[in-house]
């Protein structure tokens, strides 16, 4: 069977035992995103502006910062800091305006659903700002081109099918991913079988991962102490990251 450089990642990871291939995927992207933007891309005038435009998430700034190059990371910040302090002088400036014309409102003005408007507005812009993530963007850029390459494997790598049947499954957010991206790639039979197979393995999974918690719960009753453990001693990691898309690190 010859791979090409586009699926190898795919046979590699649903040949995982894991809950969620996709979420292999997605580690191995977001930790090469985290060593671009500390390494090479700094010095990269035209990544720098991104940077510079739309900043990181909270995560991936926390992630960045653990990974230990503090230098990368401080050269980064300064240049996003100082762009981002040019919109908050201007939305100061509107805050400030909005608080005075709310503040000189006659009284019978000062109530209702208009009551503060101007300064939500401003707010807005501030909470619009710390959601813009260009790691983020990156790595959802991966993930979809993985997942079309699930699709298009579904339907045209005669033994993948097998395999897909074979796994866990998906976390949920990457379940959703599937179904949103199938109709898009897929039509008529291979669509049905797609779908058909996925929902199954999703429901399998699901069942057997509420047994397993379960009896995770069900081993602190003294009455079971000396009962096997099974595959519950892990069951809470792999159901939240089920349920979370990769909440708790896989260790």
């Amino acid at each position: 069977m010859k791979q090409h450089i586009d699926t190898a990642p795919i046979w590699e990871s649903y040949r995982q035992d894991c809950e969620c291939p996709l979420c292999l995927l997605y580690a191995k992207v977001e930790a090469g995103n985290v060593d671009y933007f500390l390494g090479e891309s700094v010095m990269e005038p035209s990544q720098r502006i991104e940077v510079n435009k739309k900043g990181f998430c909270a995560d991936h700034f926390k992630l960045m910062y653990d990974a230990g190059n503090r230098l990368g990371l401080a050269l980064m910040t300064h240049t996003y800091m100082k762009e981002s302090m040019k919109t908050l002088k201007e939305n100061a400036q509107r805050a400030r305006d909005a608080a005075a014309a709310e503040a000189g409102k006659p009284i019978f003005k000062r109530f209702g659903g208009s009551k503060g408007a101007g300064l939500s507005e401003v707010a807005g812009e501030l909470t619009k700002l710390q959601n813009t993530c260009l790691m983020c963007e990156r790595i959802n850029e991966s993930m979809e081109r993985y997942m079309y390459t699930v699709l298009y494997m579904y339907k045209h790598e005669p033994e993948f099918p097998k395999l897909f049947a074979e796994s866990k499954g998906m976390c949920l957010r990457h379940y959703a991913q599937a179904l949103e991206m199938a109709p898009k790639h897929l039509s008529g039979e291979p669509l049905k079988s797609f779908v058909d197979a996925l929902t199954d393995i999703e429901m399998k999974s699901f069942e057997r991962l509420e047994g397993e918690i379960e009896w995770f719960t069900n081993k602190f009753d003294y009455r079971n102490q000396d009962k096997p453990w099974g595959n519950s001693r892990d069951a809470v990691k792999r159901s939240v990251n089920k349920l979370g898309h990769q909440v708790v690190n896989e260790d």
